[in-house]
């Protein structure tokens, strides 16, 4: 072989090794910016939010949340409802209508309702009363209801308290996780035989116990655990343990007898009372009842009414109409108190601001067929009270602003529109008239000097 062909065979060598070389970098360079790629779609995926309902992946809630701008979450609450297979309608449970500015969740167990620009959740229990003997409970969101797109949203703070249910947003990780209380109750089972009881408790308030950390449990007897760690909270000793959602308490029994236990295990009210019901949560004040007679004490177990009287708080059933809430305290400040088959009436603060001198309290319709049953006319804070058979209307402080002559004094729905009519001397008046007329809907109680002589009866 000559030079010649020796200089050419060394150049085509040198040119596939080039050939190789670029290649071989031009496959790392793909082979780089594929892992490049992969990496960014994980990092961008993983950064992604996530929404994960007991324990899954859940893409349709994660589409209808609202995030804002300072972080808060909120979710539609009819939306949430259907994801969750729980019936939800638009209006209130027991004012039914299509009212878009209140919507209702409903179980088998509760009810609960929430309004527009309002951060109150009331609860209805429908086949037990709540732990503490009421048929009705209420919370406070730690925002209001809002409304977009005709759709009513709540907090998550709404949703842990509304749908009994645990939320939690993972900032760092941008993950939102949800539990329901059956799985996380579920989820508990095995821990509780481990931790050497026999069951959690299945009473429903019982179960909403684990929202805050805690299972009540049963040995022989019941004790209330910390749901993580088996840590005892309260000792395995009671006859019987009732949470108290809306105050984060127990509801303890022993020996027959009744007192109320902090969640740390403190003793709070004594063990001395054969009942103890919650009457309202934001007066801190209980029911409770030894020897057949009532009494008033706060939760700290300090007496405010003396328990001595035949009964306390009226059956509102017949008056479903007039949405009322609480049996227990009526406008909002008058405690209903019976003691020889009279009734009078007490205030928050435990001072008797009525004798005991009203046969009944409310109006039950008998005659006027389109006549429905009244206890209270709610914007102007007023009741309607009965002696003799003749009737009145009291406001919140016990003073009458009608005097106990009338007739009737009952309510109907015409038109989708209530009506308030008291009847006296064979005449029907308009009740809000003559409230507007005295000054009730702005807070006074002076009368009108200007009145004709048929109202001035009323009140003289």
């Amino acid at each position: 072989m000559n030079l010649v062909e020796e200089s050419y065979k060394e150049k085509d060598t040198n040119k596939t090794k080039l050939i190789s070389r670029i290649i071989l970098v031009v496959i790392i360079v793909l082979v780089l910016a594929i892992i490049g790629i992969v990496v960014t779609i994980y990092y961008i995926d993983n950064s992604a939010l996530k929404v994960y309902l007991n324990g899954n992946i859940n893409n349709q809630l994660k589409d209808m949340l609202l995030i804002q701008e300072d972080g808060k979450i909120y979710i539609p609450i009819r939306d949430m409802a259907s994801i969750l297979n729980i019936q939800n309608y638009n209006g209130e449970y027991s004012n039914k209508s299509e009212d878009s500015t209140k919507c209702y969740i409903e179980t088998t167990e509760e009810v609960a309702n929430f309004t527009l620009q309002s951060n109150k959740i009331y609860k209805l229990y429908l086949n037990t009363t709540s732990s503490t003997g009421a048929n009705y409970e209420y919370t406070y969101m730690d925002d209001v209801v809002i409304s977009r797109n005709g759709k009513l949203y709540m907090t998550q703070d709404g949703m842990e308290k509304g749908f009994n249910a645990s939320f939690s947003y993972d900032k760092e990780k941008n993950r939102i996780y949800i539990y329901t209380l059956d799985y996380l109750i579920q989820s508990y089972q095995n821990s509780v035989l481990e931790y050497g009881y026999t069951e959690i408790d299945s009473n429903f308030n019982n179960y909403k116990a684990v929202l805050n950390g805690m299972l009540v449990v049963k040995k022989d007897q019941y004790g209330v655990i910390n749901a993580q760690t088996g840590e005892t909270i309260i000792e395995p000793k009671y006859e019987k343990i009732e949470y108290m959602p809306t105050t984060g308490e127990f509801l303890i029994t022993s020996n027959g007898k009744k007192g109320i236990m902090t969640a740390s295990g403190n003793l709070k009210v004594q063990i001395l009372y054969d009942e103890i019901t919650l009457m309202d949560s934001d007066a801190g004040l209980l029911l409770a009842q030894r020897d057949g007679k009532y009494g008033v004490i706060d939760t700290n177990g300090n007496i405010k009414i003396y328990i001595e009287y035949d009964n306390i708080g009226i059956d509102i059933t017949p008056y479903s109409n007039n949405n009322v809430k609480n049996k227990y305290i009526l406008l909002d400040n008058l405690i209903p108190v019976q003691q020889d088959g009279k009734w009078g009436f007490f205030d928050k603060n435990g001072k008797q601001v009525v004798d005991f001198k009203y046969d009944s309290l409310g109006y039950r319709a008998t005659t006027n067929k389109n006549a429905m049953n009244l206890l209270v006319i709610p914007n102007y804070n007023v009741m309607i009270v009965n002696q003799d058979n003749k009737y009145g209307i009291i406001n919140s402080e016990g003073r009458e602003l009608v005097r106990l002559i009338l007739d009737d004094a009952y309510m109907y729905v015409s038109g989708g529109q209530t009506y308030y009519k008291m009847t006296y001397n064979n005449q029907e008046l308009d009740i809000i008239e003559y409230l507007n007329m005295i000054d009730v809907s702005t807070g006074g109680t002076d009368t009108d000097t200007n009145s004709d002589s048929s109202n001035t009866a009323l009140y003289e």
